[in-house]
Formats: C-alpha cells, structure tokens, sequence
C-alpha cells in the first residue's frame, strides 16, 4: 500500500501567515522605491521641457527669461514668464490658487497653493505635472557686470494636485528652502521640487532637488 504525504491545515495556515508578515514588512518600502523612482524620473522630464520651452521661445518669439515681464492679468500676447510657457506648451488649466490643497512649507512665501497662492500662477500640463510661480516673475537674469541680478524661483509638482504634495529634502532635515546641507542624499523622493529659471535655463533651486537631479537611479 502506498502512503501519500501532504501538508496538513495547520502548516498551510503557518506558512500563509509567515507570508503575509513579510509582505506587510516588505510591502512598503517596496512601493516607496517605486513611487520615488517615478518622482525622479517625471522631475527631470519636467526640466527639460521646461527648458525646451524657453530655448523654442527665443527662436520663435527672441526673448528669453531675462527679457520678461510681471504679469497679473494671465494676458499671452506680453513678454512675460507665463506667456512663454502657455505659448510653448500643451497647458490644459491654470489657477490662481486651488483651496483644496494647503501647502505651506517655511521659507518658500507659500509658492504653491495655499494662503498665499492667489500670488502665484499655476500652469497644469497635459501629463499631469504642474508648474507654479509668482506672479510678479519678471526679468529672470542671472546677471553680470551691467545687469543685476534676479533669479526667479517656482514649483515643480510631478503630479499637481495628487499626494503627497511634499516638498523634497535632504535625508534626516525637515523643509527649507535655503538651507545648504554638505553631502545631500535623498533616498526616498517625493514629487515637489524647488527650482530657479533665468536667461534661458530651469535648473533645481535647493540642495535636495539637485541630489534628485544628479544622483542617479
């Protein structure tokens, strides 16, 4: 008579059990890795076509960032930051404040939405990535002997109004748009980056969204 081997109830349910621990140990971490690695990737896409879009005005229309001026009335036929970019890219809505979200990380005048929003212009793009910055922008130069300097700062959201709507930072620091942070590392990016934009460049505007920037993965 042959004797057949099995598992009884009671092993399955230990080992179900013993899976279902190290999925809820693994499980986030794993997402965390994915959701950054999608951060970093639509944050570099961003500055590029950013710069695109200055680069595509000069040849169009020959001014760059420093050569714009304050708009507060969202008009596209003026040299001015919101102008280029609404005429160079595929823009399907712009705000002037979206109440339902309160960003308000210290030391970055509430660029993004939030009390001080009706401030600042946001540009919604057709692949979901937002762009936000103030409306009095003007003259972006990153100067030289006989023009002063004025670098203009803004937003890039890679998801706009979706979650986390958290501003990137340097490992173990909290929010800070000034701060400078020796050997910055980001392990873990999130979807909202600092930057600066004049003459005809868009570069990261902080310690932090420089390290996503140039740190590889």
């Amino acid at each position: 008579m042959t004797k057949k081997f099995g598992f009884t109830l009671a092993e399955v349910l230990i080992t179900l059990g013993i899976i279902g621990v190290v999925a809820a140990m693994t499980m986030p971490t794993l997402l965390n890795s994915t959701n950054g690695a999608q951060y970093r990737t639509a944050y570099k896409k961003a500055l590029s076509v950013l710069s695109q879009a200055v680069v595509l005005n000069v040849a169009l229309d020959d001014y760059d960032l420093s050569q714009t001026n304050a708009n507060d009335d969202g008009a596209t036929d003026e040299a001015s930051v919101y102008a280029l970019f609404m005429n160079r890219m595929n823009v399907v809505k712009t705000a002037d404040a979206n109440s339902s979200e309160d960003w308000g990380a210290s030391g970055v005048d509430t660029v993004k939405f939030g009390s001080g929003a009706t401030d600042n212009y946001t540009l919604f793009f057709n692949d979901g990535i937002t762009f936000t910055f103030p409306k009095a922008t003007a003259g972006c130069t990153a100067g030289n002997a006989t023009v002063t300097e004025s670098i203009c700062k803004g937003v890039i959201d890679v998801n706009g109004a979706k979650n986390p709507n958290k501003l990137v930072t340097c490992d173990g620091t909290t929010n800070s748009w000034n701060s400078a942070v020796d050997d910055c590392t980001v392990t873990n990016p999130t979807d909202m980056y600092p930057v600066k934009f004049y003459d005809q460049s868009v570069l990261p505007a902080t310690d932090a969204a420089e390290a996503v920037l140039y740190g590889g993965k």
